[in-house]
């Protein structure tokens, strides 16, 4: 009798990340709106509360995922999408300052989870010759997902109110809920694995490699950037061409352009080194923020409406925005594929995995300070219109296109850094060799 190319367990798991993707993108392209104008956060308590959320969920999953090695997977994926689910509703029918950071940190935990027992379980059910199909797979699941979560929160926002998506996503945490109490099977093994003690001391060792954390820092340049999808984004489009834009379906840009870019790009780029590789897409990323910053100058042109052939028009703002996240998409197919390659290649001769477990470190810093100084930037350039009068209105938005300028000059140090950083690398490499 013929096996299975792939058992049971890998396509639950599959399915699971689905709806978990289409969850939590639906929630997070609104999160700061929603900490704003319904829970009643300024936007620097927004940001920084938010900033917070998104590190946590990638600075757990090493930890979450030893406790999970312990329990048994099956345990670990019904714990995370109660919490999940829990989080998501309080989130929903109770948006009070007293209960929304305590749901938050419950989203953020169930998140860590899923983080960790997903990937897990494809790398237990798939062999070394089915393995890399088996991510591909994951991945195409991811993107759907995300573009999915994100389309859908659009119209509701519209229609019900943005709160009312925290009710979507607990639905469809819920529905996983029920599709892995009934089809999932354990394929963790109890007591497998690393112990938490174990994870801190490779945590303790990533931090104080100064190869390493150079580089970490060095990239979360290109991630502050990136992060503004979700930071910044949202409430400037909405404060500067009116309620009818949708942030949300201009973010689906950025997967659209990656799934249908990055595999051209990767064998583009395949015999480049991964940090020169790398460095293309992190000069491209400032150049996303200048076209979103060059909204004020296709205005000047074509006026508050730029018109598509007599088919369509669009706000100047909404389309130096598209320009902006296509080259960030872009970008991002230049330094994805081959950061994890190049981060492995600087932690010592075999304790390679221990380290990548630590590869998302970049996203943690990215997350507290993309948000954190998406809060003050907005604050300074455009300010919560609740908070205004009708006098103070009529220019408060003037100079709001300064704030991709800031980002610019971040990701431009950025770039500049990590050609530094291959340059001395290489330089200390070939010490080393002599």
């Amino acid at each position: 009798m013929r096996e299975k190319k792939y058992p049971g367990a890998f396509w639950t798991a599959n399915t699971v990340e689905l709806f978990e993707r289409a969850a939590y993108y639906g929630f997070f392209i609104a999160v700061t709106l929603y900490l704003t104008t319904v829970v009643g956060f300024d936007d620097i308590w927004a940001a920084w509360i938010s900033g917070v959320f998104s590190a946590g969920l990638y600075f757990l999953p090493p930890f979450t995922g030893a406790y999970a090695d312990k329990i048994g997977f099956r345990k670990g994926i019904i714990l995370s999408f109660s919490l999940l689910t829990i989080g998501y509703f309080t989130l929903g029918v109770l948006p009070y300052k007293m209960t929304v950071i305590p749901a938050l940190m419950i989203v953020m935990l169930g998140g860590a989870f899923i983080k960790s027992i997903i990937t897990g379980t494809i790398a237990k059910v798939t062999t070394e010759s089915t393995r890399a199909k088996g991510y591909s797979i994951f991945y195409g699941m991811v993107n759907i997902g995300a573009f999915l979560g994100k389309t859908i929160a659009y119209p509701m926002r519209i229609t019900l109110g943005v709160e009312y998506i925290n009710i979507y996503s607990a639905f469809m945490t819920l529905i996983a809920l029920v599709v892995v109490i009934i089809f999932y099977k354990n394929v963790g093994i109890i007591k497998e694995g690393k112990k938490l003690g174990e994870v801190w001391k490779g945590f303790l060792k990533v931090i104080t490699n100064k190869r390493l954390i150079t580089l970490i820092v060095i990239v979360t340049g290109f991630w502050i950037i990136q992060q503004q999808l979700y930071a910044t984004m949202p409430k400037y489009i909405l404060r500067t061409v009116g309620k009818s834009a949708s942030p949300e379906w201009i973010a689906n840009v950025n997967p659209f352009v990656v799934v249908i870019s990055v595999y051209f790009i990767t064998h583009l780029m395949k015999k480049v080194r991964a940090v020169y590789s790398m460095s293309v897409g992190m000069f491209i990323m400032p150049v996303s923020a200048l076209c979103m910053a060059s909204s004020k100058l296709l205005e000047h042109y074509t006026g508050t409406s730029v018109s598509f052939f007599g088919l369509f028009t669009a706000h100047p703002i909404t389309v130096m925005l598209i320009i902006g996240i296509i080259f960030q998409g872009l970008a991002e197919c230049f330094i994805s594929p081959r950061y994890l390659e190049f981060f492995s290649l600087q932690a010592p001769k075999g304790e390679e995995g221990m380290y990548l477990g630590f590869s998302y470190l970049h996203t943690f810093l990215s997350s507290l300070l993309g948000f954190g100084i998406s809060g003050y930037l907005l604050t300074a350039y455009c300010p919560d219109p609740a908070a205004l009068s009708p006098d103070m209105l009529a220019h408060a938005y003037d100079k709001a296109y300064y704030i991709w300028y800031y980002f610019a000059a971040i990701g431009m140090t950025a770039a500049i850094a990590l050609l530094v950083y291959g340059k001395v690398t290489d330089a200390l490499d070939r010490k080393k060799e002599a």
